[in-house]
């Protein structure tokens, strides 16, 4: 059925398994764990596990995956782990479960190497020691703008702002904040991991690095499946709405043309059209 495939699904929560509610359960776990530790425990955790310059120069690279996982405080986990959920579900939806744990944990990589790096060109609060998800967050929202640059969000729950104009606004302040240090915010972090994000959408998602496979994302068993032998034509001219013709012969005509060239290029490379149809063949499917 079309609603198999996963891209014709409404919630990107509908498979068994969702990386992006793993993330944020995983977070909490960790938050949880660090609390009881640093409550009971008289280990320096911070000093082995945050990153920091120090721990760099000490051999302990370890830290750029531990410390996405730690959390300065309750707020500092909220607001990472509500940017996660916005984020993550879409993007995961469109990259599939391995594409997007790798560029979740690899924007973490990338945005502590940024604060490393700062760290050893500016010094001061560069070096200190970082915690936090806000990287890889970043990262997920950069991906998410350019996956769906037009897609309306609300900027402190008021202001609209499609998403191309967040990140950009976002990148702006990542860089004032470099150019004017003092407010204890990674901001070097966080421009590495939207750097990262970016990257990986345009570029580094379809490489072909054996294990990492750049194939289709996600990509459903279909149960009904309509063999053309002529080639997708994936660009027409009037539009074919699911009320034009029999459901298999829409299927076949419109839907599965578009349905191939996600598979073969990613959803991203859909146009505004193909997607008008993919909606409307979605909206005829839940009125069954």
């Amino acid at each position: 059925m079309l609603e198999d495939r996963y891209y014709m699904r409404q919630s990107p929560f509908d498979g068994r398994r969702s990386a992006t509610v793993t993330l944020l359960i995983v977070n909490v776990a960790c938050f949880l764990a660090q609390w009881v530790l640093y409550r009971f425990s008289a280990q320096d955790l911070d000093r082995f596990f945050a990153l920091s310059l120090w721990g760099m120069q000490h051999g302990y690279v370890w830290q750029l995956l531990t410390y996405q996982f730690m959390h300065a405080g309750f707020l500092h986990l909220l607001f990472n782990c509500w940017a996660i959920y916005v984020f993550g579900r879409d993007v995961e939806d469109a990259l599939g479960l391995k594409r997007f744990l790798v560029l979740y944990l690899a924007s973490g990589v990338i945005g502590g190497m940024f604060q490393i790096l700062m760290g050893v060109l500016l010094g001061g609060g560069f070096g200190g020691a970082v915690v936090g998800a806000s990287a890889a967050a970043f990262g997920l929202a950069a991906a998410f703008a350019v996956l769906f640059p037009d897609r309306l969000l609300l900027l402190f729950f008021i202001i609209p702002l499609r998403a191309k104009y967040l990140l950009l606004l976002c990148g702006v302040l990542a860089l004032l904040g470099i150019l004017s240090p003092g407010d204890n915010i990674a901001h070097a972090a966080h421009l590495g991991g939207m750097v990262f994000g970016v990257f990986f959408i345009r570029y580094a998602m379809h490489w072909d690095l054996g294990w990492f496979k750049p194939g289709p994302a996600r990509r459903a068993k279909p149960i009904m499946r309509v063999i053309s032998g002529r080639r997708p034509t994936w660009n027409r001219g009037k539009p074919v709405t699911p009320d034009d013709l029999p459901p298999d012969e829409f299927l076949s005509k419109e839907v599965d043309p578009i349905l191939d060239k996600i598979s073969a290029h990613g959803i991203q490379s859909l146009t505004e059209r193909e997607r008008r149809i993919l909606e409307a063949a979605r909206e005829r499917m839940a009125r069954r």
